[in-house]
């Protein structure tokens, strides 16, 4: 049974969106945010942090050797912006390279594509009722989703 698409989250902003140079991290803050305030999708919560096995939170979390529940603690303190949160977590996990940050980027903004997501985006495109290849990325599968992106006449995708 395909599930109601788009799933419109007013806050959670793409998983493409940068803080500091850093994909994801930002939906990250959003993500705890929105749990905290009872606005994420039930079915969201096992995703949630470090202990989802492969979830993007827990690959960000490893990325930056940064406990995700310590992470949480300080977002919901509320008193930082999200570059201050970003500092912060350098400061408590590890401070990345330049190169390791392009290296990071690339290898979210490109899972799904050719690599082990693929089938995983595969099963994801099925459950809201579209065929194999409609989007190429996890992350464009994410802005589908989300409502970010539309499918034209043709099945290519296109930002909204």
């Amino acid at each position: 049974m395909a599930q109601a698409y788009p799933t419109l989250i007013p806050g959670l902003r793409s998983p493409s969106e940068q803080i500091r140079g850093l994909v994801y991290f930002g939906r990250m803050l959003d993500k705890i945010r929105l749990a905290a305030a009872g606005k994420l999708p039930e079915g969201w919560q096992v995703a949630r942090g470090s202990v989802a096995k492969g979830s993007f939170d827990a690959r960000c979390c490893e990325f930056l050797q940064l406990d995700y529940a310590a992470l949480e603690t300080e977002t919901l303190k509320g008193t930082q912006s999200d570059e201050e949160l970003l500092a912060w977590a350098y400061a408590h996990g590890r401070q990345p390279s330049e190169t390791e940050i392009d290296v990071w980027n690339a290898f979210m903004l490109k899972r799904g594509w050719r690599d082990a997501g693929t089938q995983r985006l595969t099963e994801r495109l099925a459950e809201i009722g579209l065929p194999p290849g409609a989007v190429q990325t996890m992350f464009e599968f994410i802005d589908l989703d989300e409502g970010r992106l539309k499918l034209d006449a043709t099945g290519q995708a296109i930002p909204l």
